[in-house]
């Protein structure tokens, strides 16, 4: 072969070689998603990577924070929202989103295998739920016992002034499980029982957090011997060595859901659905069952280690619509009776 002939063949080859990476990238071109979030951040990698492995077309661009702080972002946005899609976060807070025009109603592929408290009950449904999370007590062993503690087993207990400056709990104007705890106290208490029940507990709180994880974190670390938590922190603690009982008090125990949804509004509503269509799956399932032991089908729920027996039994009967509709006020009753407690913001 001459030099010329050799010159001719590489050239060619290169430009083929161009053409056929131009055409791969056209056909692999990537539709990008900004999706917000309240979902544990450590989990956020494996969520985007099983997603991946059925749409690698897709990326997710996450924007995740507690569940008070999305919610508020989220209604700031109302006017020009950055979100394609709401990917785990509580239906309390989609309801309000859905109350103020803010949703895509979307039937998602599959829906039919839902259980019907996994879905808005508009046709087509707003938003679909996920997993439940479900309120727990974080108690860790080895801090009770140096500090004389008995064990709690209800609500109630936690008011004995035994426990004085030895427990913590989220505070609901930012956390999600701070939410549910205080709007299940006003259900299972009644408005005035429930305030009262606070007041009390009030007496025995060393700090309110500003994460619905912390307080069972700070259990499991032993900066504190009590945390009002949920039960999923609690048994992935437990699940990593931490000396933590978890306890699902007597009277009931307040729940919300992560759910899903599309912003209205979206340029990518195509994409914003296939996510949608995935996160209701049988795949998705099966990996939020990996953490949670209450799912949104639940045909295929498996039991989780360390997560407490009779969980499905202590769910309250909750009135998602009741607590969307006086979210607002029971946040601004609650910051001005106790935010003096709360930890500062980071």
């Amino acid at each position: 072969m001459s030099i010329h002939t050799y010159l001719k063949s590489l050239t060619a080859g290169v430009l083929g070689a161009a053409v056929a990476g131009l055409m791969a990238t056209t056909a692999f071109a990537q539709t990008e998603l900004t999706v917000y979030t309240a979902v544990e951040a450590e989990d956020l990698d494996k969520y985007a990577e099983r997603f991946n492995e059925a749409h690698p077309d897709i990326t997710i661009n996450w924007v995740r924070d507690s569940t008070g702080i999305i919610t508020a972002k989220l209604l700031a946005e109302k006017d020009n929202p950055q979100a394609d899609v709401v990917w785990g976060l509580a239906a309390t807070s989609l309801l309000l989103m859905k109350s103020e025009g803010m949703l895509e109603p979307y039937a998602p592929a599959g829906l039919d295998r839902l259980n019907d408290k996994f879905r808005d009950a508009a046709e087509p449904p707003y938003w679909t739920g996920m997993d439940a999370w479900v309120a727990a007590i974080c108690v860790n062993t080895v801090e009770a016992e140096n500090n004389g503690l008995p064990m709690p087993s209800s609500w109630e207990d936690l008011t004995d002034p035994v426990y004085q400056g030895h427990v913590a709990m989220p505070n609901p104007n930012s956390s999600g499980t701070g939410f549910l705890d205080v709007s299940s106290w006003l259900q299972l208490f009644g408005e005035d029982g429930g305030w009262d029940y606070m007041d009390r507990l009030h007496d025995n709180i060393a700090f309110y957090t500003h994460s619905g994880s912390k307080p069972c974190k700070d259990a499991a670390r032993g900066e504190v011997p009590i945390g009002v938590s949920f039960a999923f922190r609690g048994a992935k603690s437990k699940a990593d060595g931490a000396p933590l009982e978890i306890i699902i008090p007597t009277e009931g125990i307040g729940w919300d859901m992560e759910a899903t949804a599309i912003v209205a509004g979206t340029d990518n509503l195509e994409a914003a659905q296939t996510l949608v269509d995935w996160s209701i799956s049988e795949d998705a399932n099966r990996m939020y069952n990996e953490g949670y032991a209450v799912i949104g089908i639940t045909e295929l729920a498996q039991p989780v280690e360390h997560f407490p027996e009779g969980i499905t039994d202590a769910m309250i009967d909750n009135d998602f619509e009741w607590a969307a509709q006086n979210r607002e006020r029971i946040l601004a009753e609650w910051q001005s009776r106790y935010d003096e407690k709360s930890e500062p913001e980071g």
